[in-house]
């Protein structure tokens, strides 16, 4: 009775994991793949292709993301600095902003979870 109690009590407890994904509202879907803010990062994966230089049209591979996102924030910087968006793909000043913030939240999440140690 006791230990039942117990394991109550130990499953109602968050994990860091747990509330990292609830603080950031991000969830992982296995058919859509990663969404932030009830967005499907993959629908954003036209402008993660044409940042990545075609590495990655996917935020799917964490791994591969968090040893390129240097490269990608790099180009968005100069796209930011420059003012000149590439019109084809829609950027603004704003959406990359947030790029950079999900490609941040992206790589939080695989260092201090995913990344082997």
């Amino acid at each position: 009775m006791l230990s039942q109690l117990t394991n109550l009590f130990k499953s109602t407890k968050e994990t860091p994991e747990q509330l990292f994904l609830k603080e950031h509202a991000l969830s992982f879907d296995v058919e859509k793949g990663a969404i932030l803010h009830g967005v499907v990062l993959n629908e954003l994966g036209f402008r993660l292709e044409y940042f990545s230089n075609r590495k990655l049209d996917r935020f799917d591979d964490l791994e591969k993301l968090f040893r390129i996102a240097p490269q990608i924030n790099e180009k968005i910087d100069l796209e930011l600095h420059s003012q000149r968006f590439v019109e084809r793909l829609g950027n603004t000043e704003e959406n990359l902003k947030e790029l950079k913030q999900i490609i941040k939240v992206l790589n939080d999440y695989y260092v201090k979870f995913q990344r082997p140690r």
